[in-house]
């Protein structure tokens, strides 16, 4: 993210310009601070693999800390479940919650970077909203960030991002997410 001071992130520019004047036309708001917005990105990643080695739990660590751009919390165990070999409080893997401007280069860079790279993608799945209008989806490479060195790279992670807004509806949610170029299919 550029250190000048009074940097706007361009996704939070276009909600502001644009993405508001049209969902407030389309959706009849009487308020305009009854536009939906984007609340926070929680960015998660288990890893399996941490049963047997609890170096893995680091290398995605420091992964998720080059997509995110700041610092994850390192999940743990909350029980010990013997046929899984998990233990009480061993790592099994780390999540991130961006909110304010880290969450809108995050998206920026998912959106225009990330998921073109994506091998096979057709598209978002427009049936992933919670009814809330949160929208959540999975990552099966997190290499498909330029954050991360290819040739660097020992395991292949998966990652799920969830969007959260404080939209009413999935519609809201959804139209939201298109303003910001979401690839959904029509």
């Amino acid at each position: 993210m550029p250190s000048t001071e009074n940097y706007i992130p361009r996704l939070k520019t276009h909600y502001n310009d644009v993405a508001r004047a049209a969902l407030v036309e389309k959706f009849a708001y009487t308020n305009p601070m009854m536009t939906p917005r984007l609340e926070k990105v929680v960015i998660n990643m288990g890893v399996g693999e941490a049963v047997g080695d609890t170096k893995k739990v680091k290398s995605a660590f420091e992964a998720m800390t080059l997509i995110a751009g700041q610092k994850p919390v390192v999940t743990k165990a909350k029980k010990s479940i013997a046929g899984f070999k998990v233990r009480d409080d061993m790592p099994l893997g780390c999540k991130v919650t961006l909110r304010g401007d880290r969450m809108y280069e995050f998206l920026d860079r998912l959106i225009t970077v990330a998921l073109p790279r994506v091998r096979d993608f057709r598209g978002l799945n427009p049936k992933s909203f919670d009814g809330r209008g949160n929208f959540a989806m999975g990552l099966k490479e997190h290499i498909v960030f330029p954050e991360i060195d290819y040739d660097k790279v020992d395991v292949i992670w998966g990652m799920d991002i969830i969007v959260c807004t404080n939209a009413k509806t999935d519609d809201e949610a959804k139209e939201l997410l298109r303003h910001f170029n979401f690839p959904f299919p029509e």
